[in-house]
């Protein structure tokens, strides 16, 4: 990817010590909570694999999180912190598990963080999805905007925050009975 498909002003940390992974730490499970938002699902089958990868190599990646409250909110990592409590799991580390805190951000960034850090490994649930679009709509977000931050195009913005609602909107007159066969 060349600099101009990256947009200005975005401004990550500078230096090693100030990246978000030089401040890992191993916390209770129970310190954090899920977020409200996250699309991904996991099948089971690949809730077992997670399982049995972590089990056979270990902690490979940390759970992304942001400060909330007087504790930590998933961002990213919902489904390892679902498997760590698994018994076997859990022993591996004494019931810890590995945490990135991530900087205090807001509600809008913390949701395009999640979207990001899934859409960069795996499916999502498009309902789900379009429930974060229409979020993202409701917290003064442009479409523009937010297809430039995810990587989507406007009519994937357009179908996601249409929700599947299209008659509502473009329907007023009723439809027509040009696709009816005669």
């Amino acid at each position: 990817m060349t600099d101009e498909h990256l947009l200005p002003g975005l401004s990550a940390p500078q230096g090693t010590a100030a990246q978000p992974v030089s401040n890992l730490s191993w916390l209770p499970r129970h310190e954090l909570t899920a977020n409200t938002w996250n699309p991904n699902r996991q099948a089971r089958p690949e809730y077992r694999l997670l399982a049995v990868s972590i089990l056979e190599n270990g902690w490979t990646q940390p759970i992304a999180a942001r400060p909330l409250g007087d504790g930590l909110e998933i961002v990213d990592g919902f489904h390892r912190w679902k498997v760590a409590e698994n018994d076997a799991v859990a022993a591996l580390t004494g019931g810890l598990v590995p945490v990135v805190p991530l900087p205090e951000t807001d509600p809008a960034l913390a949701r395009l963080a999640t979207i990001r850090h899934n859409r960069a490994r795996g499916v999502h649930h498009v309902l789900g999805m379009a429930d974060i679009i229409i979020d993202l709509l409701g917290m003064n977000m442009s479409a523009a905007e937010i297809g430039t931050r995810l990587g989507m195009d406007a009519e994937e913005v357009t179908r996601l925050a249409d929700r599947g609602n299209m008659r509502a909107r473009h329907g007023h007159g009723g439809f027509g009975e040009g696709w009816v066969p005669g």
